[in-house]
């Protein structure tokens, strides 16, 4: 059986019998999101509240390669932003996996993520480690390949923190960000000028992903006689063209599956399937925008790529040529 599969058998004779009983609606089929669905080369460490990192007052949480900087290996820096009230445990699957790939990733323990200030503070903290030679990350970063991901308002928060990453010496920007299960604007009860709209959104990339039963707060496409971005198609259609951009919606996934650990916990709410859809594109498109692996692009062409072709994915839509 495949290195990292999430169901592992003592024999072939096991494997044929639980075949059935380890199939998900989303397992992948494609090469590329088989590839990045399985666990990565590098054996990881997990540090909760990392003395090292404290982002915007609040601690941070690692996931980092456990052998950092192996064969002159540069890591490129992943910050993670949560959900409402949540915290990096609550993704805690997802985001070991994600540092299997080679990222050491940053989690500020802010449950309120909304404005970006604690997602891009934690980048900027890691960018210091990179410098500081008393810390086990001096010199093993990649500085200049910087992403964001979130779930719920810390998608938000994750877009946020890369539009205001620009310009803010001597740290470098955040270059592309995946917002998962990004709320409709209709749930930011705030002043309307900080309503996220995604047309502020002019360099970097990005990768719009939600679940097909994640609705009304994440809905695919907008929903009929609403107005402004309330759907994972209407931030999409709001970022310029000019900027490099990619959506999908995975079959049957809810609001709260990227908690999946990796299945949903007993007693989850809004969590049907587990975290497995979201392990392989997700981690491709990093790999792909963050210099780790340049042919992982292949996924995301558009009309073309892969991702086009999985059933499991729907409302696939992209830019990349």
């Amino acid at each position: 059986m495949k290195t990292g599969s999430h169901c592992n058998y003592a024999s072939l004779a096991v494997a044929v019998l639980m075949l059935a009983a380890c199939a998900h609606i989303d397992d992948p089929t494609g090469r590329i999101e088989r590839n990045y669905y399985a666990d990565g080369p590098w054996p990881v460490t997990v540090q909760p509240a990392a003395p090292c990192c404290a982002a915007n007052g609040f601690a941070t949480d690692l996931y980092y390669p456990t052998n950092l900087g192996a064969s002159g290996f540069k890591h490129p820096i992943v910050t993670w932003g949560n959900g409402t009230g949540g915290n990096s445990t609550g993704a805690a699957y997802f985001l070991r996996h994600l540092a299997s790939w080679g990222f050491v990733v940053v989690a500020s323990q802010d449950g309120y993520e909304r404005d970006g200030a604690s997602i891009l503070a934690a980048a900027h903290k890691m960018v210091d480690e990179n410098s500081n030679p008393a810390s086990i990350f001096f010199n093993k970063l990649d500085i200049n390949h910087i992403g964001a991901v979130g779930h719920s308002q810390g998608a938000g928060g994750a877009v946020r923190a890369m539009i205001v990453s620009t310009g803010i010496a001597p740290y470098p920007p955040i270059t592309t960000v995946v917002p998962i299960e990004l709320p409709g604007q209709r749930f930011c009860f705030c002043a309307q000028q900080d309503i996220l709209d995604t047309s502020a959104v002019t360099q970097g990339s990005i990768f719009f992903v939600d679940g097909s039963a994640d609705i009304p707060v994440s809905p695919p496409t907008q929903p009929q006689g609403s107005s402004g971005e309330q759907s994972n198609q209407a931030f999409y259609d709001a970022v310029p063209s000019t900027v490099v951009k990619a959506k999908a919606t995975l079959l049957a996934a809810n609001h709260n599956d990227i908690g999946g650990q990796p299945k949903c916990l007993p007693g989850a709410w809004f969590c049907d399937i587990g975290v497995f859809g979201y392990l392989g594109y997700p981690t491709a498109w990093l790999t792909y925008q963050l210099g780790v692996d340049p042919s992982a692009k292949a996924a995301f062409v558009s009309g073309t790529g892969e991702m086009f072709m999985q059933s499991h994915w729907l409302y696939v839509q992209s830019n990349v040529h």
